[in-house]
């Protein structure tokens, strides 16, 4: 056999193979586990990565190539680096604003608004570079920050702001981008929960200085762990790449000698002129390269994309129209006008005189299989791990407070078909009803 015939034979014997594994039984309310997300798959996404694996390229490579080239096109920005989380694409581009490449970096004390109803990784940079995180509240139902309490945050030390579009509900953006552009601020917008999302039909994620994109398998699209820095600035670009790649000067791709023209031509700090310039250090870096082999599993999710959104957006409008006919009791989502949520869940907050908790409405739903799951944090600086790192706060946190203590989601993920979904809503059906 020759190796295309033998290639063929094993791609058609994982086909069968994804096939018998996926046989699965009918769902059986009550007793199947409506799960509040997860990996939405075929056999196309489990034959990529076989064949990468048999070219045994496992750092980045010519999958990692076109799974850039195609997520930048689908994000709508000309850059994008794929690294091994959301958490990793938070900290490469937030530490990349301090870099002594830019005119006015950030410096040891600077301050970088922020919501303290976040999740850890959005934040955790700041504090790690040394900058001072300060908190805003966020408004019930967006689960976002206004722009008003954005600018009352505003000091002489401030340089950036860093916020997640909530749940996949986007913020005002345009309006961040034009207050940090008048300020000469920087904006990076987390958008792991948020591929997919639109603000006047323009993708999440263009509107700031960097976007990041989390492709964990709760998420829009997933490569297993993996995440995304998004730029449209070949200089933001290139910083972002050598904080990703070790803090390295050169921009060869791995395997690759002298793209650059500069491996033994140049000099930098006070090593000799002709130093191999792959080996030329220019920022305080980490290795956060994703493989090979997530990127092929990616390039067969971007492909899914569009259904993926369509289907969350779908399971969360039924849902929530379903839903509203309890709103004396619950805080329903709202999207800003002129925006196109890509929904990560459906949010709900208890409303503090319902004759109920939180706790006991989710505990209903658990004990019918439905997963739940809080609003991330909740409150960040009600965790140990907050209690000493230096921090500002504006106004008060009444409302992360409220996240902490009533607010929860339930599933719209693309596994949620019409059968579970009409589950999960008699089961709140059955819930209510002793409200009645």
């Amino acid at each position: 056999m020759t190796e295309e015939s033998i290639r063929a034979e094993i791609d058609r014997l994982v086909t069968e193979l994804w096939r018998e594994r996926s046989k699965r039984g009918p769902f059986k309310p009550g007793e199947s586990t409506v799960n509040y997300a997860g990996r939405v798959f075929d056999d196309a996404e489990v034959r990529a990565l076989v064949r990468s694996s048999l070219d045994f390229w496992l750092t980045a490579g010519p999958e990692t190539a076109a799974f850039e080239r195609d997520l930048a096109t689908t994000a709508g920005t000309k850059y994008s680096l794929l690294v091994n989380s959301g958490s990793s694409a938070n900290l490469c581009a937030i530490s990349s604003l301090g870099s002594h490449k830019l005119r006015n970096p950030l410096q040891p004390g600077d301050e970088v608004i922020t919501t303290a109803a976040s999740f850890p990784t959005t934040v955790n940079p700041i504090v790690q570079n040394g900058w001072v995180p300060v908190f805003v509240d966020v408004e019930l139902g967006t689960y976002n920050p206004s722009v008003d309490r954005v600018r009352e945050a505003l000091s002489d030390r401030t340089r950036a702001i860093v916020l997640a579009h909530a749940m996949g509900f986007p913020y005002d953006a345009p309006a961040l981008a034009a207050l940090c552009k008048e300020r000469g601020m920087f904006l990076v917008e987390d958008c792991c929960d948020a591929l997919g999302a639109r603000i006047a039909g323009k993708p999440v994620g263009t509107f700031g200085d960097y976007g990041t994109l989390s492709f964990y398998p709760a998420h829009q699209m997933t490569t297993g762990e993996g995440g995304a820095v998004l730029s449209s600035s070949g200089k933001l670009n290139w910083i972002a790449r050598s904080f990703r790649d070790w803090g390295r000067d050169c921009w060869c791709e791995p395997g690759e000698d002298d793209a650059c023209r500069k491996r033994f031509r140049y000099q930098l700090g006070t090593l000799p002129l002709g130093f191999d310039h792959k080996y030329t250090y220019t920022h305080i870096g980490y290795n956060l390269k994703a493989l090979d082999l997530q990127a092929a599993i990616g390039l067969e999710q971007l492909a899914k994309l569009p259904s993926f959104v369509a289907a969350r957006r779908e399971n969360w409008r039924l849902m929530r129209d379903h839903v509203q006919r309890y709103e004396e009791f619950l805080v329903l989502p709202e999207a800003l006008p002129d925006t196109e949520p890509s929904p990560f869940g459906l949010v709900l907050t208890i409303r503090d005189k319902a004759p109920f908790t939180r706790d006991e409405l989710t505990a209903w739903l658990e004990s019918r299989k439905v997963q739940t799951r809080g609003l991330f944090a909740g409150n960040l600086l009600r965790h140990p791990a907050y209690q000493n790192v230096r921090h500002r706060v504006v106004g008060d946190l009444r409302n992360a407070d409220a996240i902490t203590e009533r607010t929860f989601f339930v599933g719209v993920y693309p596994g949620i078909d019409k059968p579970r979904r009409d589950y999960i809503l008699a089961t709140f059906d059955e819930f209510f009803g002793r409200f009645d």
